[in-house]
């Protein structure tokens, strides 16, 4: 079930919402958990066993390192149960046929790949159970004693399958102390249309793009740069998309989950783009991994050794894949020329940005084609190599068709709809207007996304399998 189709939008969450406004205080966070089982159970529900056990071992594990407070060898050996607990599951369920069909290609063994369906989500909520551990062993928050509590921390479906990671302390207040107004309701609900359209009204189509270009078995140099193009918006929309409709939802039911986009693609350098992407993911890496390593308190080897490892971590995080390794590595590689040179610093902004942007473009080239061959053969053409030719008529027959999209995704992955409300907070008279516009249009592109969801049924999300 995703947020962007018909069952949701229609019956799951205003259901939800019907039986969680009604519920009384203390009942509002069952009819959070038991939503949040039927959304999980949806689409695989043999694997909430998988999700139970997880939050069990690290509800337990908060509980232990609270009893031995103080000793620390003891709260070391739960810290490693969890971590071992987490990491196993993840790499059982989501990294064993790749290993598996690694070492039968390199050692001509026939090791028997069990073919395990990736559960969804698991790369998200074993790093929040595993980060609340982590973060009691630290004493940064108490141990939660109320499970059905704890549970529903772990399992609320906004941000179950996709993120934004939300760490314990991000809600620990709010899971029983938080406020609910008709201000959150108005604020969540555009938050969540908000995502809505960037999904179903510019992802959607411009992803179409994309799927056309990768299918291609001949491109001109011009197609494949297109279709590059087409996929650093959609991947952008379709993600950012997501966490707005999370936050959103987060907002409506009370909660404040982190941002976790903030206009990347107006980089000034890669750094600053990475600053601006995935950010909670970002600085989950960065407060359990490249800090724990030393990060740049060690020397500058070490610190481009941590970078690397964090790198190559956060590229094979993202799938069971070599080409997401590759990734990683390839921006590891990158932020270290940008450390060491100060690039970004010595040219101007617009270079900057220039670069950054192809930078990023390439690296979602990686990112996207998965088969090793296929890569190697789109990458030579993005270089010149083996294109066929500079502009072929396929080129010119898809700029035509998607040109008007292509700018609209250009236009809205920059800041425009925050200058406009912060002009409309200087100018009451302009506020107004542009109120009274904002929901008209809203109005209108709520009806559009419909008409589109019941006639498509291209409708994705590319983080889903993550």
């Amino acid at each position: 079930m995703v947020f962007s189709g018909i069952p949701f939008l229609f019956y799951f969450f205003p259901l939800f919402l019907l039986i969680y406004f009604i519920s009384p205080g203390k009942l509002k966070n069952i009819v959070i958990l038991i939503f949040s089982l039927i959304f999980y159970a949806w689409g695989e529900p043999i694997y909430i066993s998988l999700l139970l056990l997880s939050s069990v071992v690290d509800y337990m594990n908060g509980r232990m390192l609270e009893k031995f407070d103080g000793q620390r060898g003891k709260q070391r050996i739960f810290l490693i149960i969890s971590v071992v607990v987490n990491l196993g599951l993840m790499g059982i369920f989501k990294y064993a046929t790749l290993f598996i069909t690694s070492i039968n290609s390199v050692f001509g063994t026939h090791i028997k790949d069990p073919k395990l369906a990736l559960p969804l989500g698991i790369s998200f909520f074993t790093f929040q159970t595993m980060s609340y551990s982590i973060d009691v062993y630290r004493k940064n928050v108490k141990a939660e004693h109320n499970f059905l509590d704890y549970m529903c921390y772990v399992s609320m479906f906004p941000q179950l399958v996709a993120g934004p990671i939300v760490r314990y302390e991000d809600v620990a207040r709010e899971l029983n102390h938080r406020t609910m107004s008709l201000d959150k309701v108005s604020d969540g609900t555009a938050r969540f249309l908000m995502g809505l359209f960037k999904k179903v009204l510019l992802a959607n189509q411009i992803g179409s793009l994309w799927d056309k270009a990768l299918a291609a078995s001949d491109r001109s140099f011009a197609f494949a740069w297109l279709g590059l193009l087409a996929f650093t918006f959609q991947i952008y929309f379709d993600f950012s998309g997501y966490s707005d409709m999370a936050i959103g939802m987060g907002k409506i039911m009370g909660f404040n989950y982190p941002e976790n986009f903030n206009y990347p693609y107006i980089c000034k350098s890669v750094t600053d783009f990475w600053r601006r992407w995935h950010m909670t993911l970002s600085t989950w890496f960065r407060d359990y991994v490249y800090i724990p390593l030393g990060g740049n308190r060690k020397g500058m080897k070490r610190q481009l050794l941590n970078l690397m490892i964090v790198w190559g971590l956060t590229g094979f995080w993202h799938g069971a894949s070599w080409n997401y390794l590759l990734w990683g590595l390839y921006y590891g590689i990158i932020l270290i020329i940008e450390k060491l040179t100060k690039l970004p610093e010595k040219l101007p902004v617009w270079l900057d940005h220039i670069m950054s942007l192809i930078i990023v473009m390439l690296g979602w080239m990686i990112f996207a084609v998965e088969d090793i061959k296929k890569l190697g053969k789109y990458a030579t053409q993005v270089l010149g190599f083996g294109a066929k030719g500079f502009a072929d008529s396929t080129f010119f027959y898809q700029l035509r068709n998607y040109g008007v999209i292509i700018l609209f995704c250009a236009l809205l992955s920059m800041p425009v709809y925050q200058k406009l409300r912060a002009y409309g907070e200087k100018n009451k008279k302009a506020g107004d207007v542009l109120t009274v516009c904002g929901v008209l249009a809203g109005c209108v592109l709520t009806v559009v996304c419909i008409a589109m969801l019941v006639a498509d049924s291209y409708n994705p999300f590319l983080y889903f399998r993550f």
